[in-house]
């Protein structure tokens, strides 16, 4: 689910990723020529899919799910990125993503192995650097 705010400083949209999960058989539908899947977690309704190009994170919305917004971050756009693990009391580990667009937080449950998904981010964005 897609919370998202604007405050006068920056624009901040905030994610939260369940688990890892296999690449969904309708992914190709969004992807490029020489675009492909990489890796995909669940979120809320739907799935975020981080490929070679970019991170698309797909939005189911309303009662039926009919409406769907697709989110699609190129990672040229992303600045520069941080991550913490969850301590003793929290319950999820963070990803704070910089971007051309604004800023993005990713908050992680426990199941994702926060430095393997850091090294996921870094292996997308640094690839052509």
């Amino acid at each position: 689910m897609n919370e998202k705010r604007d405050t006068s400083l920056e624009n901040m949209w905030t994610w939260t990723f369940f688990r890892e999960v296999s690449i969904p058989e309708d992914a190709s539908e969004l992807l490029l020529k020489d675009e492909r899947a990489v890796a995909a977690y669940a979120t809320i309704r739907d799935v975020a899919l981080f490929t070679n190009k970019r991170l698309i994170i797909k939005d189911v919305q309303g009662l039926t799910g009919k409406k769907v917004e697709i989110y699609s971050l190129p990672y040229s756009s992303i600045l520069a990125w941080s991550s913490e693990n969850a301590g003793m009391l929290d319950i999820n580990a963070e990803i704070e993503i910089w971007t051309l667009a604004g800023k993005i937080k990713i908050n992680l449950k426990r199941d994702i192995n926060i430095r393997r998904f850091d090294k996921l981010i870094a292996s997308c964005i640094l690839r052509d650097k």
